[in-house]
């Protein structure tokens, strides 16, 4: 298959379009963080640029898109509000109906963040209430992409793993911090689902493998809060837990509102996969192993 990763320089992106490029051929699209790579062709385009987008598929000629590029900081959203409105839901519905016409299958990213996180234990079937722009933006992108192209399939996540600049994963700045000796705060009011971003990037693929189509929470069977998740990093890497304090996300001084609850069930997935999704303990073994491995050290090699 020939497949398409916009937001390559992305965590998700980058990790996906590595993992596509062991069985396929793959495109990575980068606008601004330029990378190099010897495993997929990269491709530079400013998506919001006009005919920016049609180029960049006519060129490419993808059977299947992964759609990763977003405006995913929850800060940097609330701050220009127009690009987030841009990148997160005005790009992925001219993408989606681009796609629909020439035939290739989508797979569009949203997030956990589009619940308000009162309950937890969310189905495709409830309602969202989402708290943050970003979360508002990313909302309207999944309502577009499948009013535009129903057999679209639009994925929501949540993830970490290594990415290109070290910092944009949970599990990364606990990292960065624990190695350093600092003083951090873990939420324990905070709850997630998160997947290993190599066992997302998987999972996807095989979701168009099995051409599915429609809404599915893809997320981890096994869910922690953020506290935990720290102090499970800590023991696996050796790092000194006692860093890490409890602490309520009210406490963080962050401005942008956070969901509480973020657990998401993906029974629908799993009928459809006929296996439960990884869980957290074999997402953190990976991205230990991938450490050991010098694995942080190939992704942030390929910055140009």
């Amino acid at each position: 298959m020939r497949i398409l990763v916009t937001g390559a320089s992305g965590l998700l992106g980058l990790n996906t379009a590595l993992e596509a490029s062991q069985q396929h051929e793959v495109f990575g699209s980068v606008n601004k963080n330029v990378i190099q790579s010897k495993t997929f062709t990269v491709i530079q385009s400013d998506l919001t640029e006009p005919g920016a987008l049609e180029k960049l598929i006519d060129e490419s000629k993808p059977d299947w898109v992964i759609n990763c590029a977003a405006l995913a900081n929850l800060d940097a959203c609330e701050a220009n509000p127009a690009l987030a409105e841009k990148l997160n839901s005005e790009l992925p519905g001219k993408l989606a109906n681009y796609v629909a016409k020439g035939g290739a299958r989508l797979v569009h990213l949203s997030t956990d963040a589009v619940f308000d996180g009162e309950r937890g234990n969310y189905t495709e079937e409830d309602k969202p209430n989402p708290l943050s722009l970003y979360a508002r933006t990313k909302l309207s992108g999944e309502q577009v992409v499948l009013a535009s192209n129903p057999e679209a399939i639009v994925a929501r996540v949540n993830l970490f793993g290594w990415s290109l600049s070290g910092k944009r994963s949970l599990a990364e700045w606990f990292v960065n911090n624990l190695s350093a000796g600092n003083k951090i705060m873990g939420f324990t009011d905070v709850y997630f689902c998160p997947l290993l971003v190599n066992h997302l990037a998987t999972l996807l693929l095989r979701m168009l493998e099995l051409e599915l189509h429609g809404l599915y929470h893809v997320v981890s069977s096994e869910c922690a809060n953020k506290f935990d998740f720290g102090v499970r990093l800590a023991r696996l890497f050796g790092f000194d837990e006692s860093l890490i304090e409890p602490a309520s996300v009210s406490e963080s001084g962050l401005s942008a509102a956070r969901s509480p609850m973020l657990t998401l069930k993906a029974d629908k997935l799993i009928r459809e996969l006929g296996e439960p999704t990884p869980g957290l303990t074999e997402g953190l073994a990976g991205f230990y192993s991938q450490y050991r491995d010098g694995y942080p050290e190939f992704i942030q090699g390929m910055k140009v």
